[in-house]
């Protein structure tokens, strides 16, 4: 069973998710890109980890093992680079455990407190709770982008040069401005076919010439057509979140 809450952090959610009993226990479903971070508690037989989940350019299939619980802290695009202190392009498309980016005494404390929490997922906004804000600049860039923006209009919007952007992209998001759009379209598109708007709607709304050009953007991130995010697609395993590794 998947659950998500709005967090005390800025620009972040707190999500959980738990076997689920019956025969999709053990299944996993389609995680999509979305630009995003994600702090990782993943507990198993009383055996609790942190991981950091970092940017994807390719959907995956969730680790379904029905024995793991997972909580995650996802951070909005650009924001938890900071709190890492590792640049976003270094974790694209990887999962990775926190020792491997702080002090192990570090994490050993963060560890335990997590594990003696009653609410994991607060224990996780603990942790990040210090860190500090993303840089204007580039918040900006992404609000921009997700507003389908051109590459070089926001980066003359923003006063910069189109190196800088690409530069700064890359740290902050672990991709290039003009993937970070491609993605953050691809969650707009994905969104308003799970609502029910026919893949032609969809891709008039998205600016897509027509609806070949959707599709193909569609299979590349995902493998599957549009059609696939439709209610009406049959038997369709419910989408996991960033980073979550499980079927929500």
């Amino acid at each position: 069973m998947y659950r998500e809450r709005t967090s005390r952090v800025p620009g972040a959610r707190v999500w959980s998710s738990t076997p689920a009993p019956g025969p999709t226990a053990g299944s996993g479903g389609l995680v999509l890109p979305d630009g995003c971070l994600d702090l990782l508690w993943r507990c198993e037989g009383g055996e609790g980890r942190l991981l950091v989940a970092g940017p994807d350019t390719r959907a995956h299939r969730a680790d379904g093992d029905g024995r793991v619980r997972w909580t995650g802290l996802r951070f909005a695009p650009g924001h938890a680079p900071a709190l890492l202190g590792v640049p976003a392009h270094e974790l694209r498309d990887a999962r990775v455990p926190l020792e491997d980016l702080w002090s192990a005494d570090r994490v050993r404390r963060l560890t335990s407190a997590v594990a003696l929490a009653d609410r994991p997922g607060t224990a996780l906004e603990e942790i990040a709770r210090a860190a500090p804000p993303p840089d204007a600049l580039t918040a900006r860039a992404a609000r921009l982008l997700a507003d389908d923006r051109r590459v070089a209009d926001v980066a003359e919007d923003l006063g910069v040069g189109l190196r800088w952007l690409h530069r700064r992209s890359l740290a902050a998001f672990g991709y290039s401005p003009q993937v970070l759009a491609r993605v953050l379209r691809l969650q707009r598109a994905v969104r308003a076919l799970r609502a029910g708007r026919s893949p032609a709607e969809v891709a008039a709304g998205a600016g897509f010439s027509d609806q070949a050009p959707l599709a193909r953007e569609v299979r590349a991130f995902t493998g599957r057509t549009p059609r696939a995010f439709q209610p009406s697609a049959a038997k369709r395993s419910t989408d996991a979140p960033s980073g979550s590794r499980t079927t929500a």
